[in-house]
């Protein structure tokens, strides 16, 4: 779905991974010279046989957050995966949303995959217009702080970085010393579930109807990708996901070890 395209300053894409309001690409855009450019392609879609399912949650979920951005006052400019002008590709629906908006510049925040941020380094001389690639601080530890605590050790052991992130944020630190006394009870969690245990049901939520029309487009465009596709209850809305969370969080993490 476009808005009418009456122009603007700049294009912020907005990919699939990252549905959330806090997303530097869009913290420093005004709303008022800005469009949100968000894409259903199927070279995504397809670079693996992604389940049937994981395909809905993904889709679904864009679809939901896009409605989101305009309640809030953006503008947004959809393409689905069943457009008949979607070229297939987010390189393609760049170019053409930047012709389509007459953008000066793209902002976009940086892809969590390789493979993407590899299109993205293309970009700004495939468009002919400003692209800046933001950091995505969404993460816990910085890329380069990583790079830094990696390249002054000889081996890479998960739980040394581990460690060492504790540390620094406090998170089940007591002090300076972990919380429990030890850094990992990884042997007893190993340990099956005592016998008799049972847990509550993560909670389910009933598709509403764009979440159904997703379904439906999902089964007609990959009959072949493995997966079934029913039942689907999974959260694909920001307020749900959170009720989800708390629900883990109270009624199923204390089980937990």
């Amino acid at each position: 779905m476009h808005e009418s395209a009456a122009g603007a300053e700049t294009l912020v894409l907005v990919l699939g991974d990252q549905l959330t309001p806090s997303l530097p690409a869009l913290a420093g855009a005004e709303r008022r010279t800005a469009v949100v450019l968000m894409a259903e392609v199927a070279d995504e879609a397809t670079y693996v046989r992604h389940h049937r399912k994981k395909l809905a949650f993904v889709f679904a979920a864009m679809r939901h957050y896009a409605e989101e951005l305009r309640a809030a006052g953006w503008r947004v400019d959809y393409v689905t995966l069943e457009d008949s002008t979607n070229t297939g590709s987010l390189g393609g629906e760049l170019t053409r949303a930047v012709r389509r908006w007459n953008a000066r510049r793209v902002r976009a925040t940086e892809a969590g995959e390789w493979r993407v941020r590899a299109m993205q380094r293309e970009w700004q001389s495939r468009l002919g217009v400003q692209v800046d690639v933001l950091p995505d601080t969404r993460f816990v530890c910085r890329e380069a702080d990583f790079a830094d605590w990696a390249g002054q050790r000889t081996q890479l052991r998960m739980e040394y970085f581990y460690r060492r992130m504790r540390r620094a944020t406090g998170l089940l630190m007591e002090g300076d010393a972990p919380a429990g006394g030890r850094w990992n009870f990884d042997a007893e969690n190993r340990a099956p579930a005592a016998r008799g245990a049972r847990f509550a049901p993560p909670p389910r939520f009933a598709p509403d109807a764009i979440t159904r029309d997703v379904l439906a487009m999902v089964a007609r465009r990959f009959p072949d990708h493995p997966g079934a596709l029913e039942p689907f209850h999974l959260a694909v809305t920001r307020a749900d996901a959170e009720r989800a969370l708390e629900a883990f969080l109270h009624e199923r993490l204390p089980g937990f070890g």
